[in-house]
C-alpha cells in the first residue's frame, strides 16, 4: 500500500478561482488541479489538503482561502509555478478570508505569517513524499 500523510480535508465537489497566479506553461493539467495562462485555477474533487497551517484555528472563513493557498503552493513545489508568485498566492490567500467573512486584521495576520514563514512549504523538498505499509 502506498500512501502521503498530512491532509485533513478531501473537496467533495470541483472549485473554481480567478486569480493573478500564472503557470511556467500555457497549461497545467494534474490529476487533481489545472491552471492556465490567464489565471483559472480548478481544483478537483478528491484534491486533499491540511487547511490553515501553524498556530492558525481551523475555521470556514479560512478554508477555501487554504485550499487555494495549498493549491499554488503544490503548484510551485512541483516546479509549474515560478517562486516569484508565492507573493500572489499569500496575497491571494489574505483576499479570499476577507471574502469569506474573516475580519482584516486577523486575515493581516495569517498573511504576514504566510510571507515570514511559508518560504519553507513552498520549496521543492517539502512536497509530501510516498509512503508504504507493509
Amino acid at each position: 500500500m502506498k500512501y502521503k500523510s498530512g491532509y485533513k480535508y478531501q473537496l467533495v465537489e470541483n472549485e473554481y478561482f480567478h486569480g493573478d497566479v500564472l503557470p511556467i506553461k500555457p497549461l497545467v493539467d494534474t490529476e487533481y488541479i489545472a491552471l492556465d495562462d490567464n489565471g483559472d485555477l480548478t481544483i478537483r474533487s478528491g484534491y486533499s489538503w491540511d487547511g490553515a497551517s501553524g498556530p492558525a484555528i481551523q475555521s470556514v472563513d479560512s478554508m477555501r482561502a487554504s485550499l487555494i493557498h495549498d493549491a499554488y503552493y503544490q503548484l510551485i513545489r512541483q516546479g509549474y509555478v515560478d517562486i516569484s508568485y508565492r507573493e500572489k498566492a499569500d496575497s491571494a490567500y489574505r483576499r479570499i478570508c476577507i471574502e469569506d467573512g474573516m475580519p482584516h486584521p486577523r486575515a493581516q495576520a495569517h498573511y504576514l505569517a504566510l510571507r515570514m514563514f511559508g518560504a519553507t512549504a513552498a520549496m521543492a523538498e517539502s512536497e509530501p513524499v510516498v509512503l508504504e505499509a507493509p
